[in-house]
This record gives structure tokens, C-alpha cells and sequence, in this order.
């Protein structure tokens, strides 16, 4: 019977918020994802470059360097320029939706993060880790 490699899939969580971490730490546990935090935009890239994840889930505003310039920073990097980005965010308005899609973003979500959302669209991008969902 054919089976996918046992490797797991690799998720970067970038948010400067360690509730926000916590909470998507807690979500993606249903999987067996392997997860890497950075704690602000820079550390982001910089984690991004090292780790190569398969999803990185990006808030918009943190200190150093924010989300809009930290995924502009990975869609400029070779090898990562096609890593799906889904921005995780409070910034609700458009001007920001828009402004997150014109830099590179893949999904958006607005905080509070809706668990079946959040897995929803990280399953939409990295295919279910298990057949049982």
C-alpha cells in the first residue's frame, strides 16, 4: 500500500503574541506537524531561511520588523518564495487585507482564530496529516 513519507509537515508560527502562539500551538497538536516559533518579523525570515517550513502562519504587526515586510522578505528569498503564507491577524479592515495579498500572502485569518478555520486552511495547503479528521 503506498504511503506518504513519515516526515512531518513543518509549520512556522511568526507572531510576537505568546498567547497567539500558544493557541495555534494547541490547534495544530490535532496533526502531527512539526512547529517552529519566531517571535517577530525578523526572527520570522530568519527562522524561515533555517527551518525551510512547508506553511509559515505570519501576524501583521510585531516589533523589528512586521508581517507585511517579513513576507516580502521570504517571497524574496530563493526556496521560499512558494512557501504558503497565511497571515493570522487583528487587522480586520481592507486596506490591510489587501495590502497583505499585494505582498505575497496565501490565506487571511482575523483574530480571534476560529480553530476549524485555521485548520481548515492549513490542511488546504499541506493535505491532511492523517486519514481521520
Amino acid at each position: 500500500m503506498p504511503t506518504e513519507s513519515h516526515v512531518p509537515k513543518k509549520i512556522l508560527i511568526v507572531d510576537d503574541s505568546l498567547t497567539s502562539v500558544m493557541w495555534q500551538q494547541l490547534v495544530l497538536k490535532q496533526e502531527p506537524y512539526e512547529i517552529v516559533v519566531a517571535n517577530d518579523g525578523q526572527a520570522g525570515v530568519e527562522a524561515a531561511v533555517a527551518s525551510r517550513p512547508d506553511l509559515i502562519l505570519m501576524d501583521m504587526v510585531m516589533p523589528r520588523m512586521n508581517g507585511l515586510e517579513a513576507l516580502r522578505a521570504i517571497r524574496a528569498t530563493r526556496g521560499l518564495a512558494s512557501v504558503p503564507v497565511i497571515m493570522v491577524t487583528t487587522r480586520s479592515e481592507m486596506k490591510n487585507i489587501e495590502a497583505a495579498f499585494a505582498s505575497g500572502c496565501t490565506e487571511y485569518i482575523t483574530k480571534p482564530i476560529d480553530r476549524t478555520e485555521l485548520l481548515g486552511k492549513v490542511r488546504a495547503h499541506l493535505g491532511a496529516a492523517s486519514a481521520v479528521a
